[in-house]
C-alpha cells in the first residue's frame, strides 16, 4: 500500500465516514421511535418509506456522479474555471429535474404505496409520511448534487458539516414533535415525518450557502448559471450510466421489497430493522468508495495511472478490512443490536430480525468490495459496467433465488436474504475481474 496514496485517501473517508454515521442516524432515530413508542405498522411503514428516501437520492445520480467524475478530472488538470462550469450547470440540470419529480410525486400520491404491495394500515402510514416530505425533494436535490461536485474537488467536510446539522435538527424535533417535549405539540406519526423533512431541508441550504461564498477552489457564479447544453450534454453522458445503474438498484431493491411485503407486516417491520442494522456495516464502504472515486479521477486526470490503481487497491483494503470487523459484530452480537430498536411489544420482530443479521454478515465482505470498485470505476467515467454488473446481479441471481428460497421452498424472509448474499457473491467476482482487465484507466469523460 503505497504511502503516496494513503493518507490522502484517509483525509477524504474520514470525514465522509463520519456524514455517513449521520445520516444513517436520521433513519435509525426515526425507526428507534417507530419501534419504542410506536407499532408494527409504524415499522412496516418506516421500511419502505427508507427504500423512497434512497430513491429520492437515487433519482439526481446521474447529475451526481457525472459531476464528480467532470469536477475530479478538471481538478486534477489544474482547470479550475471548468470545474465551476460543471459546478453551475450540475445544479441547473438537477433543479430541471426536481421541480418536475415532485410535482409528478404529488400526483402519483398513495399510488407509490400500493405499487409495492404494502396493504392496510401501514399502507396508510407511508402515504402519510410522503405527503409530508414530498416538498423537500428538491433539497436533497441540492444536497446530493453540490456535495458530489465539492467531493470532486477533493472537499468532503462540507457534507459532514450538513449531516451534524441535519440529525440535530430532525432528532430534536422528530422526538420533540412525537411525544411532545415543551412547547412542541404531541404529533405522534406525523411528528416524525416533519422533523425528518425539516433536517432534509437544511441539509439542503448547508452546501449551497458555502458554494455561494466559495469552497476549495469552487464558487456558483451568476456567468455559469446559464443553461449550457454541450456541458449538460457531457454530464449526462458520463453520468447516465452510472445514473441508470443506482436508479437500477433501487428499483430492483423496491421490486425485492415487494417480495417481502408479500410475506407479512411481521416480515416487513423485521426486514427493515435488520436492513437498518446492516447498514452500519457498510458504512467504511461508503466512505472508502467516495475516496476511491475522487482519487481515481482525479490521478487520471493528472495522467498518473499508476497512483490510481494503488489508491483503489489501498481503499479496498481498508474498507473491507474495517466491514469484516463490523461483520463479526452483526454474527456475534445479533440480539442486543435489535432489542435496541425494538421496545417489548415488539418480540416477534426482535425473533425474526436477528437470524437475518447472520445471514447478511456471510456477505459484508463482497459488498465491500462492490462498493468501493464501483465507486472506483464511476470516478474514472467507466458508468457502464457497473450497471451491467447491477443487472447481472439482481435479475440473474437475487430475483430468480429469492423467489425459489422466500415463496416456492418456504424459507419465508430468511430465503430472501440468502439471495443477497448470492448476488453480492457474484457481483463482487465480476467486479474485481473488471479491476483486474484495467480498461477503467482509458475511459475518456
Amino acid at each position: 500500500m503505497s504511502r503516496g496514496v494513503l493518507r490522502p485517501l484517509v483525509q477524504l473517508a474520514w470525514p465522509v465516514l463520519a456524514e455517513q454515521v449521520l445520516a444513517m442516524m436520521v433513519g435509525f432515530s426515526d425507526t428507534l421511535l417507530a419501534g419504542h413508542y410506536l407499532g408494527e405498522p409504524h415499522l412496516a411503514a418506516m421500511t419502505l418509506i427508507g427504500y423512497l428516501i434512497w430513491a429520492c437520492y437515487g433519482m439526481f445520480a446521474m447529475i451526481s456522479i457525472g459531476a464528480t467524475a467532470l469536477t475530479a478530472r478538471f481538478v486534477g488538470a489544474g482547470d479550475w474555471p471548468m470545474a465551476n462550469r460543471v459546478t453551475g450547470q450540475a445544479l441547473l440540470v438537477g433543479l430541471a429535474v426536481a421541480v418536475p419529480a415532485t410535482a409528478i410525486a404529488y400526483a402519483l400520491g398513495e399510488r407509490l404505496v400500493w405499487a409495492f404491495d404494502l396493504q392496510g394500515e401501514a399502507a396508510d402510514l407511508a402515504a402519510r409520511y410522503l405527503w409530508i416530505l414530498f416538498p423537500v425533494i428538491p433539497a436533497i436535490m441540492t444536497e446530493a448534487v453540490l456535495i458530489a461536485c465539492l467531493r470532486g474537488a477533493g472537499d468532503t467536510v462540507t457534507g459532514l458539516v450538513a449531516m451534524v446539522l441535519v440529525n440535530i435538527t430532525n432528532i430534536a424535533l422528530s422526538w420533540g414533535l412525537l411525544i411532545g417535549i415543551g412547547p412542541l405539540p404531541k404529533l405522534g406519526w406525523d411528528g416524525i415525518a416533519i422533523g425528518t423533512s425539516a433536517g432534509f431541508a437544511l441539509g439542503g441550504l448547508v452546501p449551497l450557502a458555502v458554494l455561494i461564498v466559495g469552497r476549495r477552489g469552487l464558487k456558483l457564479q451568476r456567468r455559469w448559471l446559464v443553461f449550457d447544453l454541450p456541458l449538460a450534454r457531457r454530464i449526462a453522458r458520463v453520468g447516465l450510466p452510472g445514473g441508470i445503474d443506482m436508479m437500477s438498484v433501487i428499483g430492483c431493491q423496491l421490486v425485492f421489497l415487494s417480495l417481502v411485503n408479500r410475506l407479512g407486516t411481521l416480515a416487513v417491520a423485521a426486514h427493515g430493522v435488520a436492513i437498518r442494522l446492516e447498514s452500519l456495516a457498510y458504512l467504511p464502504g461508503s466512505a472508502f468508495e467516495v475516496a476511491a472515486g475522487t482519487l481515481a479521477g482525479q490521478f487520471l486526470g493528472a495522467g498518473d495511472r499508476r497512483r490510481a490503481i494503488h489508491s483503489v487497491i489501498a481503499a479496498a483494503t481498508c474498507g473491507c478490512g474495517l466491514m469484516f470487523s463490523a461483520s463479526a459484530i452483526l454474527y456475534f452480537q445479533a440480539e442486543p443490536l435489535v432489542d435496541l430498536f425494538l421496545g417489548p411489544r415488539q418480540a416477534a420482530v426482535a425473533v425474526v430480525a436477528a437470524p437475518l443479521l447472520r445471514i447478511v454478515a456471510l456477505a459484508v465482505l463482497p459488498l465491500g468490495l462492490v462498493m468501493v470498485l464501483t465507486g472506483a470505476l464511476r470516478g474514472a467515467g467507466d458508468t457502464r459496467w457497473p450497471l451491467v454488473f447491477t443487472l447481472i446481479g439482481f435479475f440473474g441471481v437475487r430475483f430468480p433465488v429469492a423467489w425459489l428460497l422466500a415463496i416456492a421452498w418456504g424459507w419465508g424472509v430468511q430465503g430472501a436474504w440468502y439471495a443477497i448474499v448470492a448476488d453480492l457473491t457474484v457481483r463482487a467476482a465480476l467486479f474485481s475481474a473488471r479491476f483486474a482487465h484495467g480498461g477503467w484507466q482509458r475511459v475518456k469523460v
